[in-house]
């Protein structure tokens, strides 16, 4: 049975950075304010006109086939996480298999939030496992900055997102030290409410959307940040142990912890409760902010470029969000 390999990892950021300074300007905030409930102290949005969810991905796609010694036309299926898609439809998927030329393969697009990115690599691995795919490119994008309310009632999603992308190269190998050993996923839909953008949906009578869905707050996110926080913590650590439970490992086997990047609060208090060392886990939502499918794409490409991520490491990415859902990897790298 061949293996997955990630042999290709890319991101690409919007260049217009927006600092916590640049949001005390638009709502009732501070930096104090952001950076100690978040961790975030700056985040990118998009330039209209420039970036979109589908050239985001393009870009990251370009520089992980690069890394990987690849070109797009080696890539025989895409599999693309995003819960900001440039259409409401057709998604993603064929928009950059469009970009990169490659007509005729499969895309398939994923909607699962923050555990987006480990959702669509779980269902990559299984397509290469069973010998049906090769080459398979793995992509998290999001442009999120568009639907934020940039005002003091909206503040406390406001500060909390961004936007990018990050992709990998996944490829079948015979080679068993370097590989994804597993991955697990997870979800609960009794707190499908807890964490919402209700509006436009298909099960409204008239119009998908309405000036009466945009008065009622349909369209914008609606959170309940505690229960949220409440989850995060239990389901973080539950699944990492879980992936290593799976592989007969501990704790102290992972080199490099990738977690989606949430709440800098949940990440410390996951790794505290693991007892990992703050230089085994990456982080980088101070940077970034909340990419949601991008999150733990971005965070694996930029540990990689600085050389956080060696051959034979255990690298562990762990997700959790809206839906709820919540998932693990766990690859020899």
């Amino acid at each position: 049975m061949p293996y997955s390999q990630i042999v290709g990892v890319g991101h690409y950021v919007p260049d217009n950075v927006v600092t916590n300074h640049d949001l005390e300007k638009l709502m009732d905030t501070s930096d104090a304010w952001i950076q100690e409930r978040t961790g975030i102290k700056e985040r990118r949005f998009f330039t209209p006109g420039k970036d979109t969810v589908t050239s985001m991905a393009t870009q990251a796609s370009l520089i992980a086939l690069e890394r990987a010694g690849m070109k797009p036309s080696d890539i025989d299926f895409i599999v693309f996480a995003t819960i900001t898609a440039d259409y409401y439809f057709p998604g993603c998927g064929v928009l950059l298999q469009r970009e990169l030329n490659i007509p005729g393969i499969g895309a398939l697009d994923i909607r699962n939030q923050c555990s987006g990115f480990i959702y669509a690599l779980s269902v990559a691995d299984q397509f290469i496992k069973a010998g049906t795919y090769k080459n398979i490119l793995v992509v998290g994008s999001e442009i999120q900055s568009s639907f934020l309310e940039m005002s003091t009632e909206g503040r406390g999603i406001a500060v909390i997102f961004g936007d990018g992308a990050g992709a990998v190269v996944l490829k079948a190998t015979e080679n068993p030290d370097h590989k994804i050993l597993s991955t697990h996923l997870h979800a609960d839909g009794r707190f499908a409410e807890e964490l919402i953008v209700k509006d436009p949906g298909g099960s409204r009578q008239g119009r998908w959307i309405s000036h009466e869905m945009i008065d009622q707050g349909g369209t914008t996110v609606y959170m309940n940040g505690q229960n949220v926080f409440k989850h995060a913590v239990v389901r973080f650590p539950e699944v990492i142990k879980e992936a290593l439970d799976t592989n007969g490992l501990k704790t102290s086997d992972i080199d490099v912890l990738i977690p989606h990047q949430a709440n800098l609060r949940i990440t410390k208090y996951v790794g505290e409760q693991l007892g990992l060392p703050e230089e085994k886990i990456v982080s980088n939502i101070q940077k970034y902010g909340n990419t949601t499918a991008a999150s733990i794409p971005i965070a694996l490409s930029e540990a990689w470029e600085a050389g956080r991520i060696q051959s034979g490491n255990m690298v562990c990415m762990a997700a959790f969000g809206s839906g709820f859902t919540w998932a693990s990897a766990l690859i020899r790298w």
